[in-house]
């Protein structure tokens, strides 16, 4: 019964060691970090695209024309 108990102590101590050390893997900042910038890299929809929105104001102005 003694050696049952011995067996299930190492166990558990081994189980309690390896939960510990994954812990501590998973909280650990990465090794390089990339900073993403604010701005988009590219027009996210028409209303942000600058060529779009030059076509609107000239397509406007010669609608308005004389």
């Amino acid at each position: 019964m003694l050696k049952v108990l011995f067996v299930l102590i190492i166990v558990a101590l081994a189980t309690y060691a390896l939960t510990r050390v994954i812990q501590r893997r998973g909280v650990q900042p990465p090794l390089v970090t990339t900073r993403r910038s604010a701005k988009p890299s590219g027009p996210i929809g028409p209303d942000d695209d600058d060529e779009f929105l030059r076509e609107l104001d000239r397509r406007r102005r010669d609608d308005d024309g004389p």
